[in-house]
C-alpha cells in the first residue's frame, strides 16, 4: 500500500516529480567554477610559457652577442699582436741599419787604404754591440768568474794551475743578455777540478 500522501506527491499523470537534492544547488556552480579555474590555469600556464620563452630568447640573444664580442676581441687581439710584432721587427732592423751602412762604407774604402779596414771593422763591431745593448742584450764574456749554468755553456775543461777549479778561464764565444733574458749563453772553457 502506498504511503499516505504519496498520491498527492504524484502529478496528474502519475509521475513522480524530481526533487532537487542538496548537491543540486551547488552542482552548476561547482562545474562553472571548475571550468573557470581550468581556464585561468590554462591562461596562467600560457602566460608563464610566454614569459619563459621570452626569457629564453633574451638569454639566447645575450649568449650570441657575448660569443660575437669574444670573436671580435680575438680578432682585435690578433691584429694588435701582429702590429706589435711588426713594430718590434722595425725597431730591431732600425737598430741594425747603421751597422749595415758602416759596413758598406768600410768596404767601399777598403781598396783606398787597406790598413784602415781593421779600424773600420772594429768600429762597426762596437756599434753592433752597442745596438744589442740598447735592445736589452748586453755583451757577456768575462773570464775569472765562477761557472754559472744560467749564464755559461761549457764546451771544454782545461788544466790551469793558477785558476780555481770551476772558474771560467777562456771565453770561446760571448753571450748576450742576462739569465732569463738571453739571446745566447757565454760559451766557455773552465778550469779542471783536481
Amino acid at each position: 500500500m502506498p504511503a499516505p500522501g504519496a498520491a498527492e506527491a504524484r502529478g496528474a499523470g502519475g509521475e513522480v516529480p524530481e526533487v532537487p537534492g542538496p548537491d543540486a544547488a551547488r552542482g552548476p556552480t561547482i562545474g562553472a567554477a571548475a571550468e573557470q579555474t581550468d581556464e585561468q590555469a590554462d591562461e596562467q600556464a600560457d602566460e608563464q610559457a610566454n614569459e619563459q620563452a621570452a626569457a629564453l630568447a633574451e638569454l639566447d640573444d645575450r649568449w650570441r652577442r657575448a660569443l660575437a664580442d669574444l670573436e671580435n676581441l680575438r680578432k682585435r687581439h690578433a691584429k694588435e699582436l701582429d702590429r706589435e710584432r711588426a713594430a718590434e721587427r722595425a725597431r730591431t732592423a732600425a737598430a741594425l741599419l747603421p751597422v749595415v751602412d758602416n759596413l758598406e762604407l768600410a768596404l767601399s774604402h777598403a781598396e783606398a787604404d787597406p790598413g784602415s779596414i781593421v779600424e773600420g771593422v772594429q768600429a762597426i763591431h762596437d756599434q753592433a754591440v752597442a745596438a744589442l745593448a740598447r735592445l736589452g742584450y748586453e755583451r757577456q764574456g768575462e773570464t775569472g768568474v765562477p761557472f754559472d749554468p744560467a749564464r755559461h755553456e761549457v764546451v771544454g775543461v782545461v788544466e790551469d794551475p793558477e785558476a780555481e777549479p770551476g772558474t771560467v778561464v777562456q771565453v770561446l764565444r760571448p753571450g748576450y743578455g742576462e739569465p732569463g733574458h738571453q739571446l745566447r749563453p757565454v760559451t766557455v772553457a773552465v778550469a779542471k777540478r783536481e
